[in-house]
């Protein structure tokens, strides 16, 4: 299973970004679909997850600003930011879980894409 994640890149203060992440090579069901995101000496946090079913959470941080969505059909995902801050600085990761029959919930993160907000 790979994740690849493409978009991001330098984005002024106030302005939109918009990630994209598709998998590929899942033989069994995508299930929870998310994003993380790693600053600069920080830990790596939950930005926001979707479920199957289009159902959705958000970190309270970006929470109204940030929109996830999913095609089931093709297995991919995308981010829409917007009303960057330059705290949302960070290279961001897509992550999912992949549940077979039988052994289980398995995990798949992908590389990462720098968002960098900055004027």
């Amino acid at each position: 299973v790979q994740l690849q994640a493409c978009g991001g890149g330098l984005v002024q203060p106030g302005g939109s970004a918009r990630l994209s992440c598709a998998i590929s090579g899942a033989l069994f069901e995508v299930n929870v679909m998310a994003w993380h995101r790693q600053a600069p000496g920080k830990q790596r946090e939950f930005v926001t997850l979707i479920r199957k079913d289009g159902s959705a959470d958000y970190a309270d941080s970006v929470k109204g600003r940030f929109t996830i969505s999913r095609d089931n059909t093709n297995n991919t995902m995308s981010l829409q930011m917007s009303s960057l801050k330059p705290e949302d600085t960070a290279v961001y990761y897509c992550y999912t879980t992949i549940l077979v029959p039988g052994p289980g919930k398995f995990e798949y993160w992908g590389h990462g894409t720098q968002v960098t907000v900055s004027s």
